[in-house]
This record gives C-alpha cells, sequence and structure tokens, in this order.
C-alpha cells in the first residue's frame, strides 16, 4: 500500500525517494548530510515531494523528520493532491494527526474531482482520518472562513458531498460521523451517480443494507425522485438488491427517526445517547424482521437457547433497576433530569419520536413529560434509588420489589392521565427483550452514469 517511486532525474535522488518509501531513517539521514537540496526535490512525473511519500506510506517517523527540517505540509504532486489526502486516502491516522497539528489546509481541492481530504477518508472508509479532520475544521481558519456545517456539506466538481460518498461506497461508520455532524440527508448530486440522487439512492445502487439502515434512521425520505424520476426504491430493484428494495419500498412501514432537531438530544452524555441508540436501533430492526418476514432475505431467529438464555438475563436486569411505569415491560435507563421522572429507552424514544418535524420550521416541538407534563430540557441516565432517601443511591442489598412498587405508585398517581398520546407511539418499539444491544484502496474514482 502507499506510492512509489516514479523516475528521478539521477542516481542518488532513486535512493532518496526508496529510502522515504521504505522508511530508512539511516540512509535518509546520511543522503541528506551530503545533499541537502534532496529535502526540497521532487519526483519527477508525479511531482511526489517526500512529504508525500511518507503520508501515503505511512511512515511516521520520516515525516515528521521533514517537517522538522521545513518541509511544507501543502505541498502538491501532479494531481493538486497534498499529503493530508493521501494520509486520508491510505488511512494513515498517524500522519494525518502529524500533519494537520503541522497547519495543513483541510480546504484545498485536488485537480482530479476538486475533492478535499474529507471527500477522500469518506470515500475510502478511514472513520478515524474523518474524525480527526471534522475535529481540527472546529479549530482551524475553515471554521471562521467557511462554516462547520458548510465544511462538512463541501462537494467536489460532480455535486457529491462526503456523505454522497460514503453512501455509494458502502461506508456505514463513515455515513454514522458525517451524520451525526451535520451531513444533510436530503442533497442532491450535480452530476455524480446520476443527477439529483440523495444519498440514499446512492447506498440503494451500492445495495448496502448498513447504509440504507443509517440514512432511514436519520429521516432520509424514501418518495425523493432523482431526476429521472427514480426514487431509491426504484433503483434497488434495477440493481437486483432484493433486501434493500423491501427496505425502501413506500408501501412498507415507516421507519423509527432519530430525533436529532431536539436541542436536548444534541447535548446528550455518550451513555445516555448510546442507551438511545440501541433502543432506536432494535426498533428498526423489529421493523426490518416483519418488512423481511417470509422472503428468502428473512432475518434468521433465535434459537430456543438463545431465547432462554435472554429471558434469564432480562428477569436479572429487570430485578436491579424499576420496572418502566409507562409500558410495564422494561426497565427504567433513561430519567428527565429536572422533575427526576425515569422511563425506559424505548419509552423515551417513542415519546421524543412519534412527532414529525415541523416542515416551516425542520423542528421537532419539544415534548413533555408523561408523568407531570413537564417540559424535557434534559435526559440523563437513569439512577436507582431507595425509597427513604431519593437523592442516595441504592445499595446492593435493598429490596428492589419494593422500590419498584414505590416508584410505580408515585409515578402513576403524578400522571396517570399523561400516557393516552405515547400509546399509538409505543407501539412502534420493540418490547421483547429487556436488554438493549448495540449492536485497499481503489482506483481513481470516476464519474457515474446509469443507463
Amino acid at each position: 500500500m502507499g506510492h512509489g517511486v516514479s523516475c528521478a532525474r539521477t542516481g542518488d535522488e532513486h535512493d532518496f525517494f526508496r529510502a522515504a518509501q521504505l522508511g530508512d531513517l539511516d540512509a535518509l539521514a546520511a543522503l541528506l548530510d551530503a545533499d541537502a537540496s534532496l529535502a526540497r526535490r521532487a519526483t519527477l512525473y508525479d511531482r511526489l515531494s517526500p512529504l508525500h511519500i511518507a503520508a501515503a506510506n505511512g511512515h511516521l517517523e520520516v515525516l515528521s523528520m521533514f517537517l522538522d527540517r521545513g518541509a511544507r505540509p501543502d505541498a502538491v504532486d501532479r494531481h493538486k493532491q497534498t499529503p493530508l489526502m493521501l494520509a486520508a486516502t491510505h488511512g494513515n491516522i498517524g500522519c494525518a494527526l502529524k500533519l494537520l497539528q503541522a497547519g495543513a489546509n483541510i480546504l484545498m481541492f485536488d485537480s482530479v474531482n476538486a475533492r478535499t481530504c474529507l471527500h477522500h477518508a469518506a470515500y475510502y472508509g478511514h472513520v478515524d482520518c474523518l474524525e480527526a479532520i471534522l475535529s481540527a475544521a472546529r479549530t482551524t481558519p475553515v471554521a471562521d472562513s467557511w462554516g462547520f456545517a458548510r465544511f462538512v456539506n463541501v462537494r467536489d466538481d460532480y455535486g457529491a458531498t462526503p456523505l454522497h460518498l460514503a453512501a455509494r461506497q458502502g461506508r456505514p461508520e463513515c455515513l454514522q460521523v458525517l451524520l451525526e455532524k451535520g451531513a444533510i440527508v436530503s442533497a442532491l448530486t450535480g452530476s455524480y451517480g446520476f443527477p439529483g440522487s440523495t444519498s440514499l439512492h446512492l447506498a440503494a445502487r451500492s445495495g448496502s443494507l448498513d447504509c440504507i439502515r443509517k440514512l432511514l434512521a436519520w429521516g432520509a425520505d424514501r418518495l425523493q425522485r432523482d431526476s429521472a424520476g427514480r426514487i431509491p426504491y426504484a433503483v434497488a430493484l434495477k440493481r437486483n438488491h432484493g433486501a434493500c428494495a423491501a427496505l425502501l419500498n413506500p408501501s412498507s412501514a415507516e421507519p423509527m427517526v432519530w430525533p436529532s432537531p431536539l436541542k436536548f438530544i444534541s447535548e446528550l452524555d455518550p451513555e445516555a445517547k448510546a442507551l438511545l441508540e440501541a433502543a432506536l436501533k432494535e426498533a428498526n430492526r423489529e421493523r426490518e424482521k416483519n418488512i423481511l418476514k417470509g422472503t428468502k432475505y428473512s432475518m434468521s431467529s433465535p434459537t430456543r437457547h438463545d431465547d432462554i438464555i435472554d429471558d434469564e438475563d432480562a428477569c436479572s436486569e429487570v430485578s436491579d433497576t424499576e420496572l418502566c411505569c409507562i409500558c410495564f415491560d422494561q426497565s427504567c435507563t433513561i430519567e428527565v433530569q429536572d422533575c427526576g421522572h425515569q422511563m425506559c429507552a424505548p419509552c423515551t424514544l417513542a415519546l421524543c419520536c412519534h412527532n414529525k418535524p415541523n416542515p416551516t420550521t425542520l423542528t421537532l416541538p419539544s415534548p413533555a413529560c408523561p408523568f407531570c407534563r413537564g417540559s424535557i430540557s434534559q435526559l440523563v441516565v437513569a439512577r436507582t434509588r431507595t425509597p427513604s432517601d431519593p437523592d442516595k443511591p441504592a445499595s446492593p442489598t435493598s429490596p428492589q420489589l419494593t422500590q419498584r412498587q414505590s416508584r410505580r405508585s408515585r409515578n402513576l398517581s403524578e400522571g396517570s392521565g399523561s400516557f393516552k398520546g405515547l400509546s399509538s407511539a409505543i407501539s412502534k418499539i420493540a418490547r421483547g427483550s429487556s436488554r438493549m444491544a448495540g449492536s485497499d484502496c481503489g482506483d481513481m474514482d470516476k464519474p457515474e452514469h446509469d443507463p
């Protein structure tokens, strides 16, 4: 993996670039002592600098040595690609971080498709490089000159954003990171893939079920048409991606959508967010199982032995925590910060998701606590409390049954008439289990066209 050495003018140059490719620090030091100007040379045809070669081949010590000697981190090769673009292309995160630390410009465009380092990281699926570049975008001058949201949705010459490329190449991890950072799920391409394609169209073309799941969970529109009038369902059918087509069929059940417009959702701590994401994944997994049931793409069912183990684990978990007073099936894992009322993650998700965004404002109305009707401003992981001291964590030997009964009676007395609006929403959530399970570079990319 990495870039090789093209023609050099002299034998010393060839030895120098070869040593950079192999990461031979001793040979490089000896050659530079004999001729310091070698550090400023580039290969004859591809115009690769030593920095390009070190970044492409993942030689962090060589890269650091040249940066310490004053090499420019934004040098460009024959295709106007920078060392950072090559590090992102090959997934060399150490070199990418070093270049970003040295002040590499993340807003440079190559001359092949006018792509940035963010495009290259998304296309080749290197999520660590993607996250490093996005992190740098919040602190570099890009945030002031362009703005972070504009950078996340930057387009190449064919109108493709990093999200489009990740969807087309089947990179679900990169897709998730970009969506969380503000990538526009409904953005249309120019001429990339097929004119007017969304990320969902491109994921349907690639046949990536994981990408389709994530895009649908972030509100991608199954009815959006490209410039030829095709919805993603038609694209998946044409490509013979049967399972993808089943999920994209407009007549199938609507998926649960992550309530990203809600302010308190964007401010969730990692643990609470993980619980809600697991609930969303489980709900949509049950939807997918029902859609694919009876087809050759149907998901395998767990064995009887697995069911027994899950039931035992479920009973064990519920015995250690309070039972949700909305569904009376799962343990309370999420707490409303101000009032202290608790719910399970699926019921919390249903409460936040059952209203669709206002089409004029693209925001969700803030939901109310179903127990006290107070507006929800923050959600945290539920704490287990004793009946005698609500602010003190329960000891391992406290009587959990009494605790659950006390909490259940208090919650019901405070908000017994508040659950009617949730009944239809909660029915969308699967409640069968008490556990929420989280569950080489290619050729140069060219614009694609459907017949």
